[in-house]
């Protein structure tokens, strides 16, 4: 004993024995004292209630016996300075068990962390809470950090401890609002959470919000990670960070990976799906989110762990697996991202420490009514930071190539699906979220600045300007924007009869008003094939063959627009039936020779895009573009020319008439042989073969003006032209 205890201390050592103090290693662990001599001494205090006896063992062998002081709390002092040891403690006429100290330990959280981390500026914050194994002055154990400032105490519970906590209360890192505590022994695969008293002095137990790995679903601990992965993409991720992702070709293959064939994890799907991919000439893969989430008929979009892949296709390891065997097939691979909101669910982000903390406090803009979830507090500096290293860390740790950052729309505005009075103006009375703009722009700055090559996505369905702008000219900063606009016109267009098309033309031309104001991507994705609305095979009119035509009409038009493609799966074979979640596509299909054939449409088009610069090379150019008409103007007829940087044409025909178009005189932008490339109504597509031998030619008229030909154009059918350099007719 080092004498006796005023009641201040006698409180304090209570609360530490209780395990709910918030500096515990202020009690516990080895203090440095002078015995009765004068002599430099150090006191070391663990805490074993139960225990018959406690001892420390020195590093050189020497044990200290400590006795019994109070509440649990053993202490015992040693000549010199602080050193090394271990605890032997005795139970109950037990074996000797020797462990380590936690108490004995300096902190793993360093002041320059504690500063960014206040400042929302710690682009690496993974690297420094959550949960982390370490060798720490000579022991083998996992450092735990969380930040939690409204918590009264903290305490590590899970496996390690027979989830009794109160003997692994965390140390206030104090005005952080971090807590921290390293633990001697606990191994890779550990489960745990942290137990929060909050400021109301209720005991709540929260999944970690850093944790790189979860349980499998319903179960919510989270699990010590540890990684041994060794990539082996070097080539894929030196030539990504010499591109730019505006002017190189991109197809989408948007998966759901739990329902794409079924019952396959990361490693399981990698062949099939590579397989896949490559024949049907895709790009990128998109997957629906694959961030831990509670719910499978969320779809990923109600997000509980923001740096765990879902653990119910295996470990992060195995996603990684996943992501290189694509990267070493060419194959690039996109994440849906999920920033905008987050599920109520208590073991979770939700009131983490007993008071909102990552969700704005006032509902007003703290929740999303429509979805029952929370929105960010993107104005607090450590939530922003929180989100900003998500994005980095997905880009670090699993090589994806590109975040689809979902409901963009929803942040934007603070009157998102509000009625009056359901809303607050921001500071200037508008209805934009500023603190969600800035948030936007330091995310694809920081994205876009620390990895070269990759693609920020908004998928964002309103005028607001500048998505893809700069950060630097007052943009957003995203590489692309989905065009939502182009979408629902589209598909309105299409799913009418054929013979009552030629009165709704703009609905499939306005889109080349706006069509250069954004970096845009087209996309048909998931929403669009559920919860009512069909599959796209179910939307075209007619009997089944017109629907398969109109279908590669359709898909070869839109690969010809101006902007990148993006298409769901089982479209890409004529998915009949429109997709749920909980069973796998309709692969039984593909034994159809029109659905084989529709896919093997899809890999040509593919394969005829990506080799054809003027598709993709100049999207957002509007002087590489330009709108083509027949002499005689035929509504249901729709061409336009695209160009490349280096002369390349290619003109794109489209008649989604339900009639054939014979002789059809249409004038194009050059004279000379136009070959074409690609004919949706050719019959190894499922068509009936009509076209125009492989090629036309263009003359220019004796009396001036624009070159012309006369082309053969198939009821509901696409034609892309090239111009052949140098032919001639």
């Amino acid at each position: 004993m080092t004498g006796e205890r005023d009641g201040a201390e006698t409180a304090m050592w209570a609360a530490v024995a209780a395990g709910e103090h918030h500096a515990p290693h202020d009690v516990l662990g080895p203090h440095p004292s002078t015995d009765a001599a004068g002599r430099t001494a150090t006191t070391i205090r663990a805490r074993r209630p139960l225990a018959e006896s406690v001892t420390a063992v020195l590093k050189n062998g020497t044990r200290v016996e400590l006795i019994h002081a109070a509440d649990g709390i053993w202490e015992g002092t040693h000549l010199g300075e602080p050193v090394p040891y271990r605890l032997a403690t005795v139970y109950d006429g037990s074996n000797e068990r020797v462990s380590g100290d936690p108490y004995r330990h300096l902190p793993t959280v360093g002041e320059l962390d504690l500063h960014l981390i206040a400042e929302g500026r710690h682009e690496r914050l993974w690297e420094v809470l959550g949960a982390h194994v370490h060798l720490l002055d000579g022991e083998v154990g996992v450092s735990f950090a969380v930040w939690a400032p409204n918590a009264r105490a903290v305490r590590v519970v899970g496996d390690h401890n027979g989830w009794n906590s109160e003997g692994h209360s965390m140390r206030s890192m104090g005005s952080s609002g971090v807590w921290e505590l390293f633990i001697p022994g606990v191994t890779p695969g550990t489960l745990y959470k942290f137990q929060i008293l909050t400021p109301d002095g209720a005991w709540i137990l929260k999944a970690d919000p850093m944790a790189q790995r979860t349980q499998v679903p319903p179960e919510t601990a989270s699990v010590v990670p540890f990684s041994a992965y060794s990539w082996k993409d070097g080539a894929w991720m030196t030539r990504r960070a010499a591109t730019h992702a505006v002017a190189q070709p991109m197809s989408v293959y948007e998966v759901h990976l739990g329902s794409w064939r079924g019952g396959l994890g990361y490693r399981e799907i990698a062949d099939p799906l590579i397989a896949h991919v490559t024949e049907t000439g895709f790009t990128h893969v998109e997957f629906m989110p694959l961030a831990e989430h509670p719910f499978g008929g969320s779809w990923g979009y109600q997000v509980t762990g923001y740096y765990a892949p879902t653990a119910r296709f295996g470990t992060p390891d195995d996603l990684r697996h996943l992501i290189d065997r694509l990267h070493q097939a060419g194959i690039g691979v996109i994440l849906d991202w999920v920033p905008g909101h987050f599920p109520k669910d208590e073991f979770a982000l939700a009131r983490f420490d007993g008071r909102p903390l990552y969700e704005h406090p006032d509902p007003r803009r703290g929740e999303h009514q429509d979805w029952g979830t929370l929105i960010f507090d993107y104005g607090r500096p450590e939530v922003r930071g929180f989100l900003v290293a998500n994005a980095l860390y997905w880009f670090e740790e699993f090589h994806v190539d590109g975040l689809r950052v979902d409901a963009v729309a929803s942040m934007l505005y603070l009157d998102y699906s509000r009625r009056e009075g359901e809303w607050e103006p921001n500071v200037h009375g508008g209805r934009e979220n500023l603190e969600a703009i800035r948030f936007l722009q330091e995310v694809n700055a920081a994205a876009y600045r620390s990895h070269p090559g990759i693609v920020m996505i908004a998928e964002e369905s309103t005028s607001f300007p500048g998505v893809t702008a700069r950060t630097d000219q007052a943009g957003l900063g995203f590489g692309f924007k989905w065009n939502m606009g182009w979408m629902n016109d589209s598909l309105q267009y299409i799913s009418r009869d054929p013979l009552h098309r030629a009165h709704h033309e703009g609905e499939m031309t306005f889109s080349f008003v706006y069509a250069f104001g954004e970096n845009y991507l087209l996309p048909i994705s998931h929403d669009e094939v559920v919860h009512g609305k069909g599959s796209l095979v179910s939307k075209m009119p007619g009997d089944h063959a017109h629907k398969l035509a109109n279908v590669r009409a359709y898909l070869a038009y839109m690969w010809g627009h101006p902007g990148k493609n993006l298409l769901f799966m089982g479209q890409e074979f004529g998915q009949i039936a429109e997709w749920a979640e909980g069973r796998p596509l309709d692969w039984w299909l593909l034994d159809q020779p029109l659905h084989a054939q529709l896919q093997r449409f899809v890999g040509a088009m593919n394969h005829v895009y990506r080799s054809t610069a003027p598709l993709w090379e100049r999207d957002g150019d509007r002087s590489r573009f330009r709108r083509l008409g027949a002499p005689r103007w035929d509504p249901s007829v729709i061409a336009f020319e695209r160009r490349d940087q280096h002369g390349g044409r290619v003109v794109v025909v489209s008649n989604f008439a339900g009639v054939e178009r014979p002789n059809l005189e249409l004038d194009l932008p050059a004279a000379g042989v136009w070959d074409e490339i690609l004919n949706t109504d050719a019959s190894e597509y499922g068509g009936s073969g009509i076209g125009n031998y492989g090629r036309v030619a263009a003359h220019t008229p004796d009396a001036g003006g624009s070159p012309t030909t006369r082309i053969t154009l198939a009821p509901l059918a696409t034609l892309w032209l090239r111009h052949r350099s140098g032919g001639t007719a």
